[in-house]
């Protein structure tokens, strides 16, 4: 079992940064792929970056250039680093575990379903 917790939530104004923090103590963490996901009140949850077992990162064109994962396998923690916000960047975010075989494709990556476990959120508020 895998229980990933987020932190590093909080309210920003536009152009502002936050590192969201996610901790996934239980199976090998180092094997995982992590996933960082969002959901706005009333909307999908939508894929935001994911970072493999080897590091390969991938993200969402939304993000792309303002984002950055990263991952820290000693700490069983993985990171974003979130600069240049935006008000439509106002979401809960969700930190995601997916344990099953890679590589895969980005597109396999960005899909909520592939992911086994998941942490609780934290709230990201970005004010103009």
């Amino acid at each position: 079992q895998v229980q990933p917790v987020e932190s590093g939530g909080g309210l920003v104004q536009a152009g502002g940064s936050l590192r969201l923090s996610c901790a996934a103590s239980g199976r090998t963490f180092s094997s995982a792929t992590m996933g960082w996901f969002r959901q706005a009140p009333g909307k999908e949850r939508d894929f935001v970056a994911a970072i493999t077992s080897g590091s390969t990162t991938y993200y969402a064109n939304s993000v792309k250039g303002r984002f950055a994962i990263s991952r820290d396998n000693a700490k069983n923690t993985v990171y974003l680093q979130m600069n240049s916000l935006k008000p439509e960047d106002t979401a809960v975010y969700y930190c995601a575990a997916d344990f099953g075989p890679g590589p895969r494709s980005s597109i396999y990556y960005k899909s909520p379903s592939v992911y086994d476990y998941w942490g609780q959120g934290t709230q990201v508020t970005v004010s103009s």
